[in-house]
């Protein structure tokens, strides 16, 4: 069966990146640690098009897919620890190297049939507390503070929210190229309020 036969229309999509599975793995060990009850469902990642409608789903997918075939895979440096509190309780780590190519691709994500008027201004970062306890995210901001990690972003994800409210990964798409490759990543709420693969 076909992506597209058992998506429905009206519905809502999301793009996002996702890390090598070590990086994936440590930071997801970490959002545990601090309490936050998605931990064990939510690998790290970046969202590029949180909670997006759409009522053409073929041109979604064509639009998302020649995005993923123009652009050049590229490195991202994660570092160092930051907060949409008091909007929003979650404590994230920062995007450094990348930051730049991560709004570019959001930019070019967010035209077409994905263009609309967002709440908030995008910004790259990774989730690492959401929805705990003050001092739980106190902790999260102080503890990972000097993390650091790098990693080339060669591919994103295109998700599709079903009628269950669960994030399905419909492609992965790899950076210049029309070959998929069926990697997957899991989905959560947008930090700023927003359901949103996270």
């Amino acid at each position: 069966m076909s992506a597209a036969s058992n998506v429905s229309e009206g519905m809502s999509v999301g793009v996002i990146l996702g890390f090598p599975p070590a990086i994936a793995e440590e930071l997801q060990r970490w959002r545990a640690s601090f309490g936050d009850p998605m931990a064990g469902v939510v690998p790290a990642h970046i969202t590029l098009v949180t909670t997006t409608p759409t009522q053409d789903w073929a041109a979604t997918q064509a639009h998302v897919r020649d995005v993923a075939r123009r652009q050049v895979p590229f490195m991202v440096t994660i570092a160092g620890t930051g907060t949409f509190r008091p909007v929003s309780p979650v404590v994230y780590i920062n995007v450094e190297d990348g930051f730049d190519s991560c709004v570019e691709l959001h930019e070019k994500l967010q035209t077409g049939p994905l263009q609309r008027e967002l709440p908030f201004s995008y910004h790259p970062h990774v989730t690492i507390a959401h929805d705990v306890a003050p001092e739980s995210l106190d902790e999260a901001e102080t503890v990972l503070e000097s993390y650091r990690a790098t990693f080339p972003v060669v591919s994103m994800g295109l998700y599709e929210h079903d009628a269950d409210g669960i994030w399905q990964l419909r492609e992965e798409l790899d950076f210049g190229t029309e070959t998929d490759d069926g990697g997957s990543f899991a989905a959560d709420a947008d930090a700023n309020g927003a359901t949103a693969p996270y």
